[in-house]
Order: structure tokens, then sequence, then C-alpha cells
């Protein structure tokens, strides 16, 4: 080779390498909070993954995403987020209750943010309207933490002579105290009185299930919390061995051996997170994407765990149910 063209071809190579970090530099990133653990969330997370499909990115090829995990640990969140912020990404999905969503509002106010939260997001702050969010808010409630009441009613319809049902609350979650408000309301319209226990830790998570036994109750309710959704095969297997029916928020329960679920189509509003943020790196405000709410709710019922716990369902309660596992 002439050295004229050895010249050449380093010069090029060299040239090209700033435009390949500019072009690596220019995918966008999307952040992904979460309160939850990683392992846990898998499915909703592709179902996010799928959403940003939809509106056009596709991981690796034309967006990337990085991600930070709380682990259930809701007082890292501050910090989760302002390394999001300092990573200057495109847009941030905040997921698993309103805690993840607050913490990136409060990091940032320029970055867009979509949340995913079961509670209530004009109550805890998120957001001021649902039709028209202000700021660089918006995203996607899918109202599983005002759902207790309707869990309730279906354990008392499953057991209309319970006189009672304890309920497990998570106290560290953004909604715990609405939610106790909730099931106190629901338990004084149904007749039946509420053994309400916090937990927080697997330790705790025993502990209320063999104090539920102790004080007798006829069901248990798991209300929603991302927490308690990571530790379902533990709540199911807990349920069994003390044959008692239990009803949570996520149809992954059932799957993992509960014997009920009730609440949204989680995965559906996960991949609506991914289509607004696909949206927003398109160059669409938040201020002109409504907060989106749910408007499917599935009752599952998993018929080998009754049998299991010595449980009859009657007919017209299956009928009810969106799907039967057997």
């Amino acid at each position: 080779m002439k050295r004229r063209e050895f010249i050449a071809l380093v010069g090029g190579a060299v040239a090209a390498l700033p435009f390949a970090a500019r072009a690596q530099q220019a995918m966008p990133v999307v952040g992904y909070i979460g309160s939850g653990l990683p392992d846990d969330q898998v499915n909703l997370v592709n179902a996010t993954r799928q959403g940003l499909k939809e509106a056009g990115y596709i991981e690796g090829q034309n967006v990337s995403m990085e991600f930070r995990w709380a682990e259930g640990r809701y007082d890292r969140l501050p910090a989760l987020a302002a390394e999001l912020v300092q990573r200057q990404v495109a847009v941030i999905i905040a997921a698993g209750g309103s805690d993840p969503g607050r913490a990136a509002k409060a990091a940032t106010s320029s970055i867009p943010i979509v949340f995913i939260t079961a509670a209530d997001p004009v109550r805890t702050g998120l957001v001021t309207s649902l039709s028209r969010p202000e700021a660089n808010v918006t995203g996607i409630s899918m109202i599983g933490s005002a759902l207790e009441a309707k869990r309730l009613e279906l354990l008392h319809e499953l057991l209309p002579q319970a006189s009672s049902i304890g309920v497990l609350i998570n106290p560290n979650y953004p909604a715990a105290k609405l939610q106790m408000q909730e099931v106190q309301e629901a338990t004084a319209r149904l007749g039946v009185q509420a053994v309400v226990l916090n937990a927080s830790t697997e330790a705790e998570i025993d502990a209320a299930f063999t104090a539920f036994v102790q004080q007798k109750v006829a069901a248990v309710l798991l209300a929603n919390d991302p927490y308690f959704g990571s530790q379902r095969e533990k709540l199911a297997a807990l349920a069994i061995r003390h044959r008692l029916p239990a009803i949570s928020f996520r149809r992954e329960f059932p799957e993992a051996g509960g014997l009920l679920s009730y609440g949204p189509l989680f995965a559906d509003g996960y991949r609506e997170a991914g289509v607004y943020a696909g949206r927003i790196l398109k160059g669409t405000r938040t201020t002109d994407l409504p907060v989106m709410q749910p408007t499917k709710f599935e009752l599952v019922v998993n018929l080998k765990t009754a049998k299991a716990i010595g449980l009859a369902i009657s007919e017209s309660f299956l009928l009810r149910a969106d799907e039967i596992m057997e």
C-alpha cells in the first residue's frame, strides 16, 4: 500500500469515529425507574417495550433503555431518579406506585415523565387534572388501589357467612392510608369485621398470617402494593398452608397458586405507557396526553387452589370469572 493511500485510509477512519459517536449519542434514551424487583416486572417491562415498538421505537435499534430499581425500598427512589436526570435521558417512565413518579417529578421539571400508578394520581399530587395534565408529567392511572372495596365484596360474596376478614397492607405504600380508609368503609357496609395488619418484610408477612389464623379470619385481602406483587409466591404458599382464601390485585397471584385476583390488566397499562413514551420521543407534549385509565377489569380464579384448601365455589361466582385456572 502506498504511503498516500495509507494516510487517506487512516484519516478516513479517524474522521468516522466522531460520526459514530454522534450517531450513538443521538439514539434517545428512555429512563425507567421502578419501585419493585426486576425479576418480578419482566412481563410488565416487556409490555412497555411492546408499546414503544407500536410507537415506532425498538430497543437497541433506534432507542435504548436504562433501568433503575428500588427493589421495594421506596427511600432509594429520589437518588435513582436523580441518576436518570444526570444521565440526561429523553423521557422517564416511572412505574410501581406514585412514589417513583413523585421522585422523578421532584428531580426534573424539564424531562417528560410518564408514570404508571395504581393510586389516584390527583390525590397523590402527580397531576392536578386527568384530562389536562400540567408541566412535564402524564401517565397511566391503573386505579388498582381504589378497588380494595370491590375485592372485599368478592370475598364476602364467596364467603357470605364470614364474620371477619384479614387485610394485609404495606404501611410504606404511598396509598396505604387511603387503602385503610376504603377497607374500613367497605367492611362497615358489608357488616364484617376487618382485621388489618401491616407488613413490609418477609418476616412481617409470616407473622401476619400467624396472627390471621389466631384471630380466625375467614379470608385475606392482600392490598395493592408492588412489594406484595413481588412476594406473590410466598403469599400464595402461606394462604394455602393455612387454608385461607386470599385475593390480590394482579393475575400473577393466582398464576403463582393464589386463589383469586381482581383488577385491571396491568400489562395493558404498561404497554400504553410505552406508547406514550414513544409519542413523546416523536415530539408530542405531555400536556397533550391526558392521563389514561383502564376500561377493563378481570376476575381470575384458581380452581385447583380452591380444591386444595377445601373451598367450594358456587357456579354463579365462577360464571363471573374472566378466567378459571384448573
